[in-house]
């Protein structure tokens, strides 16, 4: 929502414990993939969002575009996290270039930071339901230095960032490409990585509600090293099923359930939240994506805790993939970590 462009672009996500990248074209009104991948990054790269270790950051976003044999250099990336503060708002109703006009002094209102030190942008969402002289605003501000930060990464991988979203709006954007919009329906988009969660509940297809939670699937970890005495290396391949020499998979089981019912609770207090705010409008269903959904123990607990269908969001639903050209099974295994990367890549199109 930062920076704006109608070239072709790939989008590149890039999260706590590896980097995703997608290409897609538009053919006959629909998108068909290009191209897709992703690449680990080692621990303490990324720490709550900010890029630690920038030389290999820029490195391995150079390995990645290069073994994919990417032609452009325009790039559309996502932010989040503690830097980044996305407000609902009410204002009067008026036109896009008074909003322009006047969006510094509306922000103040509403950012805790000093407007000076960040980026803001903002869409109208349309007139209120029951006030038709207000109007509905989602207004974004990111830190300056955060954004910098992330623009200067692909700089100097010989990038081009021309869009700089945020991950919970990319992902509506492939939702909204993807699943029909029922008027009134409310439904939660759950974006599951290894160190956060990125929740957007949308009401008839308009966000109506969105949160950083900086926790994730190194849950898993921390609890599988800390209750069973595993190195890390150990502990990713119990949480993935792996046998392991004198650990009991049994013990493995519990550790696994236990956490994901502990991040299934935290969830469920975000969907409380809405609900107690937007005059008890209720989630009616759930897509969660990223790398922790594809865990079997987080959609079950997610489902037996909310009581409501809780869904493995397909970001390729209605993209054409080529068979010939991508392995099927491969494209079913790694679509829940590419979903925010295609909501990226959607927007080549210049949609706000």
């Amino acid at each position: 929502m930062l920076f704006k462009g109608k070239k072709d672009i790939v989008g590149i996500d890039i999260g706590s414990s590896s980097v995703k990248l997608v290409q897609l074209r538009q053919v006959k009104g629909a998108f068909q993939l290009v191209n897709a991948g992703a690449a680990l990054l080692p621990p303490e790269v990324i720490v709550d969002n900010a890029v630690m270790d920038t030389g290999t950051l820029i490195q391995t976003l150079r390995d990645l575009v290069e073994s994919h044999k990417i032609k452009t250099k325009n790039v559309a990336a996502s932010i989040s996290g503690h830097s980044v503060i996305i407000r609902k708002v009410q204002l009067p109703v008026m036109t896009q270039d008074e909003v322009e006009a006047s969006i510094q002094w509306e922000a103040e209102q509403y950012i805790p930071f000093d407007i000076s030190e960040v980026n803001l942008d903002f869409q109208i969402l349309g007139p209120d339901d029951k006030d038709p002289s207000v109007m509905a605003v989602i207004l974004v501000a990111a830190k300056k230095d955060f954004v910098s930060d992330y623009i200067s990464v692909f700089r100097e991988a010989g990038l081009n960032p021309q869009v700089l979203d945020v991950d919970c709006f990319a992902l509506e954007n492939v939702f909204e490409a993807n699943y029909p919009i029922t008027e009134g329906e409310v439904v939660a988009l759950i974006n599951m990585g290894a160190s956060a969660m990125n929740v957007n509940i949308l009401k008839g297809g308009m966000s109506a509600f969105t949160r950083d939670i900086q926790v994730g699937g190194n849950v898993f970890n921390d609890e599988i090293q800390k209750r069973l005495g595993l190195s890390g290396e150990d502990a990713e391949m119990a949480k993935l099923g792996s046998q392991l020499d004198g650990v009991d998979p049994e013990l493995v089981k519990d550790v696994l359930d236990d956490s994901a019912e502990s991040l299934a609770q935290e969830l469920q207090r975000s969907l409380d939240f809405f609900s107690a705010t937007s005059g008890d409008q209720k989630v009616q269903k759930v897509y969660i994506t990223g790398g922790l959904s594809r865990m079997p123990q987080m959609r079950k607990a997610l489902e037996q805790r909310l009581g409501i269908s809780v869904e493995l969001l397909d970001p390729f639903r209605e993209v054409v993939v080529n068979e010939a050209q991508f392995d099927p099974d491969y494209i079913r295994e790694v679509a829940p970590m590419l979903s925010v990367a295609t909501g990226l890549a959607m927007r080549r199109l210049g949609d706000k």
